[in-house]
């Protein structure tokens, strides 16, 4: 188990905020939890926060809690029936590498869901989503650690109650029994309460990729993709080349802009109350889903609100998408996390008083 004192974050976070971790501990495998939980506490608890691709983050200040840095690494198929391949993959991979090498591998699937920052570990958290595929679209299992007692345990995808952007572990715990008894006891549906954030941590993903494929290709902007390229019958590759193409046109380089992606979930809401705001806001974009609910567009109702390419402080909106808030500092003058916060709770109020909408961030406020 590598520990490391006072670690600098910065390089850790993709808003490029800096901040320092009292411990980090590097985790490249499952026995690197369980010597933690064995050993003396690091700091004045046990609390733990976990790290992956520090792409969904906004870190406010110094981190007390003990932070977990994912590099549990490795790709592979673990099993093949007549209409699937079941690949695994590492918590610490690169989401946009596992991608890439499935693809590379035949194991066609991912490709809307290429570009996506962060590890593959953090992605059943966010239940990731791009041009019309989430990750519960191609989920099969994944392996996790109880930070309780450091025993391994395995959740199917019920188990994982995926939602828009959430699932089991971005809430609370409320359960008090083990999880491996909770899993066992549940079979295939989570139980109320059983929130997983700070009490487990994932180590493994599996995914289940059809043979039978079949491009989605139902999202507006591969639509259009399609119709200027001229391709009739678009292979996997050809999809992920669209997509990386699509996202690097509308999205900062983290790289080269700080930044966290996209910042706020595109609300979803009763089709009497979209047909409200339609009646005051005829050019909201909107979207039909299949329950009968409305997703609105988020950034369209940050643009009409003025915010696109303004700033409060070092943090600004994006001035080709106004979803993404970015970092106008940089080095030891970055942006503070802070001033990211004020700058969303600025645009949540705008967008409340002239839509009555609440719109909810994706990144996690450290």
């Amino acid at each position: 188990m590598l520990v490391e004192k006072n670690a600098p974050l910065q390089q850790y976070n993709t808003f490029g905020i800096m901040a320092r971790a009292m411990n980090l501990v590097r985790v490249q495998s499952e026995q690197d939890i369980r010597e933690f939980l064995a050993g003396p506490p690091l700091g004045a608890s046990r609390q733990v926060v976990v790290l992956g691709g520090g792409s969904n983050i906004v870190i406010t200040r110094d981190v007390e809690p003990t932070v977990f840095k994912m590099e549990i690494m490795g790709k592979r198929l673990v099993a093949e029936t007549d209409r699937h391949y079941i690949i695994e993959v590492g918590a610490g991979e690169v989401w946009h590498d596992v991608v890439a090498w499935s693809l590379e591998q035949g194991y066609r699937g991912l490709e809307n869901l290429a570009l996506i920052p962060g590890t593959a570990g953090a992605a059943p958290v966010q239940n990731i989503g791009a041009y019309g595929i989430e990750l519960q679209d191609r989920f099969d299992s994944l392996d996790a650690v109880d930070l309780t007692n450091g025993e391994s345990f395995s959740l199917n995808a019920a188990q994982c109650a995926f939602g828009y952007r959430d699932s089991v572990f971005k809430h609370a715990p409320a359960e008090t029994m083990p999880l491996t008894m909770i899993a066992r006891a549940t079979g295939s549906t989570a139980p109320r309460g059983m929130g997983l954030a700070g009490r487990a941590v994932i180590t493994r993903v599996r995914l289940r990729l059809a043979k039978d494929w079949k491009p989605e290709l139902s999202y507006l902007d591969l639509t259009r993709k399609q119709a200027e390229k001229g391709v009739e019958n678009p292979t996997a590759q050809d999809i992920f080349s669209w997509v990386v193409e699509i996202r690097r046109a509308k999205l900062p380089d983290p790289a080269t802009i700080g930044n966290a992606g996209s910042f706020f979930k595109n609300p979803q809401v009763s089709s009497e109350v979209c047909e409200d705001i339609i009646a005051r806001e005829p050019k909201i974009v909107h979207y039909p889903m299949l329950d009968g609910s409305v997703k609105l567009a988020a950034g369209w109702m940050i643009d009409a609100c003025g915010w696109r390419g303004k700033s409060i402080g070092k943090a600004g909106v994006y001035d080709r998408q106004a979803l993404v808030l970015v970092n106008l500092g940089q080095g030891d003058n970055s942006v503070t996390g802070g001033e990211v916060v004020t700058l969303a709770q600025a645009i949540q109020a705008s967008v409340y008083e002239r839509f009555g909408i609440r719109l909810e961030p994706e990144p996690i406020v450290w």
